[in-house]
């Protein structure tokens, strides 16, 4: 990555002030390993902010996933329902476990899975022979999935539900909190997530036995002996306690972060609304997106890759939207439903510097390049 000076990056931590008091009492306590008062305390403030009744700190949100499909039981023979327009982590976990990703194609409302394109993908399977394991659902860039119809159709087949909120912490969806309407939530506290633990991420759900499930595989699956007996595959997936106190003083600036992108959002909107052709992704009536990341699709005339090389040479970050994962190689077998929208969205779309902290000025200088851009081709 291009560290130059003056840099404009895509999305970066931004501390509130009291993550230090946290950390330093850790090291000063000696609590710096994976036990320590921090982490129920951060597990608490996250499930007083979503509502949840158990959570389990975790040390990323793809430790969360993988734990996720661990707890409910899913394995090899399994089919997993997962979006294909997301990050290769919403999917690497179902590998994990041995199970099958059939992929599902976005609607165009929130570019999340498309609840008719899954209840196709799952009667087909369920012809061919094959077990539905679960759905995996993406809340993509904060932007809530429709929920009302994803779960409509999970009840309709008994399938459980695993919301990744992972970029969504904040969001809500019909005034709940995205991540607690499935069986399980999962969300990211990587660096460039909208509150951070430098890394880490965390599950949450209503079901005790399942929090106590994930929360013992997550230290390697130790029996309740005087000694190291394990019965089961565990893993050393926990989050230090040192981490989990940056996510205390995270979690108590959280409102005010999403507040903050949500004007950067706003911001662009405004101000670029004279580029013809340029769209930006509404939001539908009933959900609130916390704007992690600022999208944009392009017009017909213009490409991702030479508008991002623009703003490269002015020192500014920004990313293509995610390369659908039926076109991965890693995925090139997969099963895949839908009609190719998120290969439209791939082949148009950009995300914009994002950030909590970014000045007027940063944001002006994003603007004017793009308005440039635009002028001159």
């Amino acid at each position: 990555m291009n560290y130059k000076p003056g840099r404009i990056f895509l999305s970066v931590p931004h501390m509130g002030g009291h993550e230090k008091n946290y950390v330093l009492k850790a090291l000063e306590d000696n609590w710096v390993t994976t036990t320590g008062p921090n982490l129920p305390g951060f597990e608490h403030d996250i499930c007083q902010h979503t509502n949840a009744r158990h959570a389990v700190a975790l040390s990323s949100g793809t430790a969360a996933i993988h734990l996720a499909l661990r707890v409910l039981g899913i394995g090899p023979g399994d089919d997993v329902f997962c979006p294909t327009f997301t990050f290769v982590a919403s999917a690497n976990p179902i590998l994990y476990v041995g199970a099958t990703p059939v992929f599902v194609e976005s609607e165009a409302e929130t570019w999340n899975m498309c609840p008719d394109a899954l209840r196709q993908a799952i009667v087909d399977r369920i012809m061919a022979g094959r077990k539905p394991g679960c759905i995996l659902v993406v809340h993509l860039y904060g932007m809530p999935a429709r929920l009302k119809e994803i779960m409509t159709v999970a009840e309709e087949f008994k399938i459980p539900v695993v919301e990744d909120a992972a970029e969504a912490l904040g969001s809500r969806y019909g005034g709940h909190q995205v991540g607690t309407l499935g069986s399980i939530g999962i969300f990211s506290f990587n660096g460039n997530k909208i509150v951070t633990t430098s890394g880490g991420g965390a599950l949450i759900t209503a079901n005790e036995q399942l929090a106590n499930q994930a929360r013992f595989l997550a230290a390697q699956a130790k029996d309740p002996a005087p000694y190291y007996q394990h019965s089961q595959l565990g893993y050393n997936y926990r989050l230090s306690n040192v981490s989990a106190g940056i996510g205390r003083g995270q979690m108590e600036v959280l409102e005010k972060r999403v507040k903050q992108r949500r004007e950067v959002y706003v911001y662009y909107k405004d101000r670029l609304k004279e580029i013809e052709g340029l769209e930006f992704l509404p939001e539908p009536k009933g959900s609130f997106s916390n704007r992690w990341l600022t999208t944009v699709l392009l017009p017909d005339n213009h490409t991702p890759e030479s508008i991002r090389l623009a703003l490269e040479e002015e020192n500014i970050e920004v990313r293509p939207l995610w390369k659908p994962l039926h076109l991965q190689p890693l995925f090139k077998d997969a099963p895949y439903y839908g009609n190719n929208l998120s290969e439209q969205l791939f082949s148009r779309g950009l995300c914009l510097p994002s950030s909590s902290n970014l000045t007027e000025e940063e944001l002006g200088k994003v603007v004017k390049v793009l308005l440039q851009q635009f002028q001159q081709m």
